[in-house]
């Protein structure tokens, strides 16, 4: 059964080993443990229903489950038991026409609406809003079936509320695959990734979900808009642009068509450890500009390399040999790990290496082999667990992304981490933070930075000293010219910010379409912006 105050199946321990909490206590201090609210007692805060539609399910557990994403306040807001507001009824339509019936139901009742897919949003897509007007959830989650495949096209047509695992269980018999793995990849569905514009592990390969959109379906207050289909147009504004990114502001995605690819032949990870963080991103850079057909390059810098070592479990032996190995290279204090996806073809696959690798060598990096990616690919998905582990140690994480052209990467992820060390600071408090980039362009690449620091212990001190650290990170990236949200999107907690990189005249624009598609502002209010 999945967790009901976390992350993933609540059968699935992700437990801290006595090393890596050594490693976490040496870093930031003693673990803060909080007392978690029962489910009785978070079911107890949950209002009586204002809506008395047959449409809506109304039980106190129904709503509860579907009220919270995953940021930080929605987590430590499950973890307390206060978990309100609350929407009044959920609807769970199982194709477009009931999705239709199920909206024009909320407008009749006066309802906002929140649609809900997978329940795994990291900034606050899922906020209910506090007030007098009934609010109303519309899951998606049994819209999850293969509608149609289209094998001469490569085009398939799926429900929008299909997790990750059951999009690729649909297409594999088949023999395709559509290769969107974010880190959410479990629960998280095919309409949150459009609608939030995410990017998968993969996306060097595979291409963002704007690579894969090629039409969709949407229901909106003023009626029902088919976006796409043709493999390209000049016939004005491509209107897929109106869906992706849209948050749930304009209306409700309920069929997506996606390109697909045929099933890889062969797919292997293989690491690569480089002297500094300098020259492993002169590697990458060179390795895309290069067009080396890739399916994945993460670099991690050299805390997250450190604290990806200190948290192996059960390869010590494994980790004194390849530190040795690593120094009769040259490489010790402040080395960086490269993974490196192959994917496609034997023959591919062997060329795709071997240029890679070439390149790497050729900027003093030490190729160790495939030991390093089995294990990266065996835990790809478990990143989300870890942060059950710490909360029970008593310790919060939360995490930032951002995107930026190549020649400013460094200054902004060193601004990154010394920002939060900075806040943390005023506090007398540490924060461990290390970064990584996984998504590369030509002319940039991502930045995905983590920090574990202490809980205070309570709701109130946990919340206040993550708004510090997230306001000032997200100041951070838009003074150095990063972008707000690089996958995860905008919600409530990155609104504020979207002026600064969309301009007065690009947000009015935004508004205005909101505007023709819900003129009752009915549909996700907060979200996108303000």
């Amino acid at each position: 059964m999945r967790r009901w105050n976390g992350w993933g199946d609540d059968s699935d321990i992700f437990a801290l080993t006595d090393d890596a909490r050594a490693f976490v206590r040496e870093r930031v201090g003693d673990g803060v443990p909080s007392t978690d609210a029962t489910r009785e007692q978070a079911l107890k805060t949950v209002p009586e229903s204002r809506v008395k539609s047959p449409l809506f399910v109304t039980d106190a557990a129904t709503r509860l489950d579907r009220s919270r994403g995953q940021s930080f306040p929605d987590w430590i807001a499950m973890r307390s038991g206060r978990m309100g507001p609350y929407a009044d009824g959920v609807a769970f339509p199982t194709t477009h026409d009931e999705a239709a019936v199920a909206l024009a139901e909320a407008k009749k009742i006066g309802a906002i609406v929140i649609p809900y897919g997978g329940g795994t949003s990291v900034v606050g897509h899922l906020n209910v809003p506090a007030g007098d007007q009934p609010v109303v959830n519309i899951s998606l989650e049994r819209m999850n079936k293969l509608l149609k495949l289209d094998e001469t096209s490569m085009l398939a047509t799926i429900g929008a509320g299909t997790p990750g695992p059951q999009v690729e269980a649909l297409l594999k018999p088949h023999g395709y695959l559509l290769g969107h793995f974010p880190q959410s990849y479990e629960y998280s569905t095919l309409g949150g990734w459009v609608v939030t514009r995410s990017s998968g592990q993969q996306s060097y390969r595979y291409g963002r979900i704007e690579n894969m959109f090629a039409a969709g379906r949407l229901v909106t207050p003023r009626g029902e808009l088919d976006v796409g289909g043709m493999p390209a147009s000049s016939a004005g504004q491509d209107l897929r642009e109106a869906v992706m990114g849209s948050e749930g502001r304009f209306g409700l995605l309920t069929e997506a068509t996606v390109r697909v690819r045929r099933l890889p032949e062969r797919e292997d990870f293989h690491g690569v450890f480089f002297p500094s963080w300098e020259i492993g991103l002169d590697a990458v850079r060179t390795m895309v500009q290069s067009d080396v057909p890739l399916s994945m390059l993460r670099l991690s810098n050299e805390i997250e390399t450190e604290t990806q070592l200190a948290l192996v479990a059960g390869h010590k032996t494994a980790l004194t040999w390849l530190n040795r190995y690593l120094r009769l290279r040259g490489i010790g204090q402040g080395a960086c790990m490269l993974m490196i996806g192959v994917t496609g073809s034997e023959i591919e696959c062997n060329h795709s290496r071997h240029r890679a690798l070439d390149i790497a060598a050729s900027f003093k990096g030490a190729h160790v082999g495939r030991f390093m990616g089995k294990a990266w690919a065996k835990n790809r998905f478990r990143g989300p667990y870890l942060r059950n582990a710490l909360w029970e140690a008593g310790y919060a994480a939360d995490t930032v992304e951002t995107a930026i052209n190549w020649n400013k990467v460094t200054p902004l992820m060193r601004a990154i981490e010394q920002t939060a060390r900075d806040v943390l600071g005023k506090e007398n408090e540490k924060v461990h933070a290390f970064t990584h980039l996984s998504h590369v362009y030509r002319q940039g690449c991502s930045i995905y930075s983590t920090f574990v620091f202490r809980s205070t212990g309570n709701f109130e001190g946990d919340y206040e000293r993550w708004r510090k650290l997230k306001s000032r990170l997200c100041e951070t990236m838009v003074e150095h010219g990063g972008t707000i949200s690089h996958q995860h999107g905008v919600g409530v907690d990155h609104a504020p910010y979207m002026p600064a990189e969309k301009g007065a005249l690009g947000m009015d624009l935004i508004r205005a379409m909101a505007r023709e598609f819900d003129p009752q502002a009915m549909m996700n209010p907060g979200k996108l912006f303000v």
